[in-house]
């Protein structure tokens, strides 16, 4: 389902319903940003803060104290940074071209939006029906006379936005418009992660996730998808993002799929623990190694020591830094992919744009 129709489906599914999350846990919803602890624009703190006697409190001692809390506050800053920043762009690319145009031909906006979108924006009482018919989950199974007119709100809506998108993509090429503004984007420390692909890959793929959230294992099979049709041109990463306030099993079974990666079965196991997520207490992940054929001995020493537990609070610190605060959280060459369990048609556009880079 292409990311407009996605759009669509949360909106209604949000007006008629208040239908679930996409995501575990409680997830900002913003545009893409840096991770890191550059101090933010404006803010000129002194090397030294204060004294006691001749004893120093730097800046250092700050983060030392209150590290996490200041990365978290300062990638919210530049997600909502970005998010008013391209939001107002692209309104005024919009405006600026389509007024030109609509000059030109002598014509209002609006008339050439319904010109480009055949003369009308009306959804037939078939098209209401079929969306209804396609979507009856995601708004709780409302009797169609119940939402039919925000269906065909929402439609005409939908319609008019994808006819000015193609109405201006055509002017903007005509005029020669370029946009200059690149999406702020992550960088990952990936050492050691599960991966898959080439590593020389040109896109790289990172997705922070937790063995134990619904919305995480609805997105294993566009991950599977992404695996075969992209083969060896996506490198693919996974990083670990356990929410144990949720998920009482999760954290453990994130080191379970450490223990399996240390045998080469990291996918295998994946895709177990992903297929029965109401059996992952400690003994029931023994048994899936067992069945995926592991050294018993080894994977059972290696879940008892706990020996991965660093590793799994290294991942959660790194993405909470980022701002992540619920999964699945994906990323592409460190662009976040807004949404959680987003459609395998939304992950392909921006892996073919980032490939088309």
């Amino acid at each position: 389902m292409r990311l407009a129709h996605w759009k669509l489906v949360r909106r209604v599914a949000l007006a008629v319903a208040s239908a679930g999350l996409v995501a575990c846990g409680d997830r900002p919803s913003a545009a893409p940003a840096e991770a890191g602890s550059t101090p933010l624009p404006g803010d000129a703190f002194p090397d030294t803060l204060a004294t006691i006697g001749r004893e120093p409190i730097t800046m250092a001692d700050i983060r030392a104290h209150s590290g996490a809390e200041l990365d978290r506050m300062e990638a919210a800053y530049r997600r909502a940074r970005a998010t008013l920043v391209e939001g107002t762009l692209r309104r005024i690319v919009r405006e600026r071209v389509l007024m030109a145009e609509a000059t030109k031909r002598g014509k209002s906006v609006d008339r050439m939006i319904l010109d480009e979108a055949g003369g009308t924006l009306e959804a037939t009482d078939a098209e209401i029906a079929a969306w209804y018919e396609q979507n009856r989950s995601r708004i709780q199974d409302r009797r169609l006379e119940e939402v039919r007119n925000r269906i065909a709100d929402l439609l005409r809506a939908q319609r008019r936005q994808q006819a000015m998108e193609r109405l201006e993509a055509g002017i903007s090429d005509a005029r020669d418009v370029r946009i200059f503004l690149e999406p702020l984007r992550f960088t990952f420390d990936n050492t050691g992660a599960p991966e898959a692909g080439s590593r020389e890959a040109k896109v790289t793929l990172v997705e922070f996730s937790d063995f134990q959230c619904p919305y995480c294992a609805r997105f294993v099979p566009t991950l599977e998808a992404v695996r075969k049709n992209y083969g060896d041109r996506v490198h693919i990463v996974y990083r670990q993002f356990p929410i144990s306030s949720l998920h009482a099993h999760a954290f453990k079974a994130a080191e379970a799929s450490l223990c399996a990666h240390e045998q080469g079965r990291f996918w295998q196991m994946h895709d177990a623990m992903f297929q029965q997520q109401s059996r992952l207490s400690v003994p029931e992940l023994k048994v899936f190694a067992g069945q995926l054929g592991m050294d018993q001995g080894r994977f059972d020493a290696c879940l008892d020591s706990g020996r991965h537990a660093a590793q799994i609070r290294k991942d959660l610190a790194e993405g909470a830094s980022a701002g992540i605060s619920g999964t699945p959280a994906i990323f592409v060459n460190g662009v976040e992919i807004e949404g959680g369990a987003v459609s395998y048609e939304t992950v392909a556009r921006i892996l073919d744009r980032e490939l088309a880079r």
